[in-house]
């Protein structure tokens, strides 16, 4: 017998006095990241709020320094098997840099194709070239294809009074948070640029918005 609870849409509903139902929804997600700083930082901050006000409603898991493109699904289809928490999404964060384009690509096609098959929605949120993309979307939007060395400069400009911004800072989600609005809307025209591009051709691009849209009315 599997140890693995039931899925959301197949859990129990027991009753509250006077026949009214009490909802047991607990929405598991996963996040793996191949950064074993940068992303954890930003996500365990994103997790400390949504616990502040919606622990009864979603946990985040999130594991970094797990490797990159291919590697990084193959280790997060492991941990999903080997799990017993039933999760409904795994989101997958990686950043193009120099791995080879083919490799950057097939992750969308894997996690299409593993979600079809396993019940568990997988989600590539890859930026090209790097997260700091994503960082630095929440100030201003940006067509040029940077270098990821260039973004440092430009996010420590940005950052102002709040200081240099550097990979293993643990305040950054915390300093961005007022600006997420204009970062999804700034990245959402960055994908409209990008139709019909392939994630390696889209440069610069991000699939964070995707994510953080979903997080952000549990924030």
């Amino acid at each position: 017998m599997s140890l693995k609870p039931p899925k959301h849409s197949e859990q129990k509903w027991p009753k509250k006095r006077g026949g009214r139902k009490r909802s047991l929804h607990l929405d598991y997600n996963l996040i793996v990241c191949e950064g074993s700083k940068t992303e954890p930082n930003y996500f365990l901050s994103l997790k400390d709020h949504i616990n502040r006000k919606e622990s009864n409603r979603i946990q985040l898991e999130i594991k970094g320094g797990l490797g990159n493109t291919i590697g990084l699904f193959e280790c997060a289809h492991q941990i999903v098997s080997e799990s017993v928490n039933g999760y409904s999404n795994v989101w997958l964060v990686y950043d193009k840099d120099d791995f080879p384009a083919d490799h950057f690509n097939e992750v969308e096609e894997r996690c299409r194709n593993c979600s079809e098959s396993d019940g568990v929605t997988y989600h590539a949120i890859w930026s090209n070239q790097c997260i700091e993309l994503w960082f630095l979307l929440h100030f201003m939007y940006l067509q040029a294809d940077l270098h990821r060395n260039e973004y440092f400069p430009r996010l420590t400009e940005r950052l102002g009074i709040h200081g240099a911004y550097a990979k293993n800072r643990e305040d950054i989600f915390e300093i961005l948070l007022p600006y997420l609005d204009n970062a999804i809307r700034n990245a959402m025209r960055l994908e409209e640029e990008n139709q019909g591009k392939t994630p390696t051709e889209s440069a610069p691009g991000t699939k964070m918005h995707i994510m953080m849209q979903e997080f952000k009315q549990y924030l």
